[in-house]
């Protein structure tokens, strides 16, 4: 007889990373509960192949009696939390949604599932929270040093969530991924906005001389890493999930201007970005050692989310409206 899967509460599941979970979780068996805010990294078109098969709430999760009601009703067996404000450059522009989320939102969200005895609590966390690291990688064990208002709020919620641990006995894991790509993700971050661009023949902006070191998930590798710890991690752990793919940001907008056939000179050098982090890298041995390998190697990743981008390009321009403003305040020639 068939296992019994675990019912699945997922918090900010129409983003990217979340979304690309929630709809291999379906895909999987999982009854899935969606609860997301619908900012402007928002977007239901990611959920579409899946739509009738989860129960969606919309709803922020700082409304502790709204989320209270759902996690009443749902009954979740296993809280993934995603939710949460995830761009550095907004971080510098206005810190308090980043707050109000990222630290009152994962307060909430502990305080609730410890109310309703919640079994397991899986938060995702980043690579940011340890802050740089010239050479080497950061273990489980290194201490955290974030560097910007994005990481520091990410941290603040680890330290919660371990304290919780330690004080009630919290039934929670953290996940540390490194930096994510591939289809769906909003173009604010560095791949898509270079995807956006190139497409549009526009300049494309890259921070100081594009020295700065970034280790490369493709987003189907990192929820793998999220299902094996759903299965196998341990109560009170922390998991860093890398890919040992580290890359100047300049040879990854290279790479991808060669994959599209466009030009270098489309690179535009900018005013670097204030307090920018030089390089993080992560030691994966924790989760390699529960059975875990990144399986899609950066020139591939690079391959299909760059033909993805082509054939979803009417969705990425839809968020140009929204982008063009935004990219005047952050982006400013040397």
């Amino acid at each position: 007889m068939r296992q019994k899967l675990p019912k699945l509460l997922v918090t900010g599941g129409a983003g990217f990373i979340a979304s690309t979970f929630v709809r291999k979780a379906v895909d999987n068996g999982y009854r899935v509960t969606v609860v997301d805010k619908l900012t402007y990294a928002g977007d239901l078109t990611r959920l579409q192949p899946v739509k009738n098969k989860i129960t969606f709430y919309k709803t922020d999760i700082i409304r502790a009696p709204k989320l209270n009601d759902i996690i009443k009703k749902e009954r979740p067996s296993v809280i993934f939390h995603f939710a949460a404000e995830t761009h550095v450059d907004r971080s510098l522009l206005d810190v308090s949604p980043f707050i109000a989320t990222n630290i009152q939102g994962t307060a909430t969200l502990i305080d609730l599932a410890r109310q309703h005895r919640v079994p397991r609590f899986i938060h995702i966390s980043t690579d940011e929270v340890y802050g740089e690291i010239p050479q080497g990688a950061f273990t489980e064990s290194s201490p955290l040093h974030p560097n910007n208002p994005y990481s520091s709020t990410k941290a603040a919620a680890d330290f919660l969530i371990q304290a919780a641990v330690r004080a009630h006995k919290f039934p929670a894991i953290i996940v540390r991924p490194s930096n994510n790509y591939g289809p769906w993700q909003y173009p604010e971050k560095l791949v898509p906005v270079v995807l956006l661009k190139a497409l549009n023949g526009q300049k494309i902006p890259v921070y100081g001389e594009g020295q700065q070191m970034r280790e490369w998930l493709h987003v189907s590798d990192c929820v793998e890493a999220l299902f094996l710890v759903l299965n196998k991690g341990r109560v009170g752990e922390i998991y860093n999930v890398g890919s040992h793919i580290t890359k100047k940001n300049i040879e990854t907008v290279r790479a991808i201007l060669n994959l599209l056939g466009k030009p270098h000179s489309l690179i535009q050098f900018v005013k670097d970005r204030p307090g920018h982090d030089i390089r993080y890298s992560l030691n994966a041995d924790k989760i390699r050692d529960l059975g875990w390998e990144p399986r899609i190697a950066f020139e591939e990743g690079m391959q299909t989310t760059a033909a993805w981008a082509v054939d979803h390009y009417p969705w990425l321009s839809h968020k140009l409206k929204f982008l063009q403003s935004y990219w005047k305040k952050i982006y400013h020639p040397r």
